[in-house]
C-alpha cells in the first residue's frame, strides 16, 4: 500500500501569481451555469461499460477517468481512450490538474504487455499513451515508454502510436531513450502561457518545454503540443504561445476550455466563446501548424487519430524495421 498521499484536492488555496511574482486577477465564475456550447453528450452506455470493464480486467488506468475528461462518453462510447501508465499518483501539483499528488508506487514491468493486450482487444490502430510525472525515476520513466511502445507493435504490427510525455525534468537521457523505438507522434503540453506557470504549473519551466518540444522535433518526429484557455491569460499571450510552438519545430497542435476539476483547484476566469477558439485555428494554420483542433471541448488526445489522415502516416515501427501501411 502507498504511504500516505498528498492529493491536488487537498492543496490549499493560494492567490494565483504571474512569473514576475505580480498578482494575476483571475475572477471565478460562482453560481455562472455552463454555456451551451459545453454540453456533453451521454455516453454509449453498452460500448462504455465494455471499455470501463476491459480497463479493470487488464488493471489500467486512463486519463480520461483520472483526469475528469469531459470527452469520455464520446472516446469511450468509439472503443477508444487515452492509456495512463506508471500509476496512478504524480510527483507534481499541478493546480488545473485532477490527478493525485504524492508518493509513487514502484513500476509495474507488466503493465507494457497488459495494455497491449487490451488495445488488441480494442481493435485499435492508434493508441495514445501518457503518464504521471515522476520525478521519483532516474530517466523521468523514459523506458517505461519504449517498453509499452514495444508491446504495442508486438501486439499490433501496423499501430500507431502518440505519446504524451512529461517534460523529463533533469533527466538528460530521455530523449536518447524514447528514440530508441519513438512514438508516431510525440506530444508534450505547454499547458498555459508562461505568466502563469509559477502558479498553475508548478515545479515546470515553459522554456524547459519547449526545448523538449525542439529536441523530438529535430530528430525528425512529429511533434504536438497543447494548452487551455480561460484561466486568466490575455488573448495576446497565447497568440505568443502558438509562435513560441512553431519556432520550436511543433506541427500539431489543441487548443480547449479549462475546466476547473473541483472548488479546490485554480478558478476559471471566463468561459472562451467558440468564435475565439475558431480564431486560433485559422491563426494557428496561418503561421504553419499542419494540424489543429480548437474548440471548448478539445483536449490534448482528442480525435487524436486523424494525425493519420493528415500526415498520411504510415504506421509501424519508425525506428528502422519494415514499416506497414494501414
Amino acid at each position: 500500500m502507498p504511504q500516505t498521499l498528498i492529493t491536488t484536492l487537498k492543496q490549499p488555496i493560494t492567490p494565483l501569481n504571474g512569473e514576475d511574482g505580480v498578482a494575476v486577477q483571475v475572477a471565478p465564475l460562482i453560481n455562472q451555469p455552463k454555456p451551451p456550447w459545453l454540453k456533453i453528450k451521454l455516453a454509449n452506455s453498452e460500448v462504455f461499460g465494455e471499455v470501463a470493464g476491459l480497463l479493470k480486467d487488464q488493471k489500467l488506468n486512463t486519463v480520461c477517468r483520472s483526469a475528469r475528461c469531459p470527452n469520455i462518453g464520446e472516446c469511450w462510447g468509439r472503443g477508444t481512450a487515452t492509456f495512463m501508465v506508471m500509476g496512478e499518483i504524480c510527483t507534481r501539483g499541478c493546480r488545473f490538474c485532477n490527478i493525485a499528488t504524492g508518493k509513487p508506487e514502484a513500476l509495474d514491468f507488466d503493465e507494457p504487455r497488459r495494455l497491449a493486450e487490451a488495445a488488441a482487444q480494442m481493435k485499435l490502430k492508434w493508441v495514445v499513451v501518457t503518464s504521471v510525472d515522476r520525478d521519483d525515476l532516474p530517466d523521468g520513466g523514459a523506458q517505461h515508454f519504449v517498453e509499452v511502445i514495444r508491446e504495442l507493435r508486438k501486439a499490433i504490427p501496423c499501430v500507431g502510436i502518440e505519446c504524451l510525455v512529461p517534460d523529463f525534468r533533469k533527466k538528460v537521457t530521455a530523449v536518447d531513450v524514447i528514440m530508441q523505438d519513438p512514438p508516431n507522434v510525440l506530444n508534450h503540453n505547454i499547458e498555459t502561457v508562461p505568466r502563469l506557470y509559477r502558479r498553475i504549473r508548478p515545479g515546470a519551466e515553459y522554456q524547459r518545454s519547449l526545448n523538449l518540444l525542439k529536441a523530438f522535433s529535430d530528430r525528425g518526429l512529429v511533434t504536438k503540443s497543447g494548452m487551455f484557455i480561460g484561466i486568466g491569460e490575455e488573448m495576446t499571450e497565447v497568440y505568443d504561445v502558438l509562435r513560441d510552438l512553431r519556432t520550436h519545430g511543433v506541427r500539431s497542435l489543441t487548443v480547449g476550455q479549462y475546466l476547473r476539476p473541483t472548488a479546490e483547484h485554480a478558478p476559471i476566469a471566463r468561459y472562451v466563446e467558440p468564435r475565439e477558439f475558431d480564431e486560433l485555428a485559422a491563426f494557428a494554420y496561418s503561421i504553419g501548424f499542419d494540424h489543429v483542433a480548437s474548440g471548448p471541448l478539445v483536449r490534448s488526445s482528442y480525435k487524436a487519430e486523424e494525425a493519420v489522415e493528415k500526415y498520411g502516416m504510415k504506421l509501424g515501427n519508425v525506428a528502422g524495421m519494415e514499416v506497414l501501411e494501414v
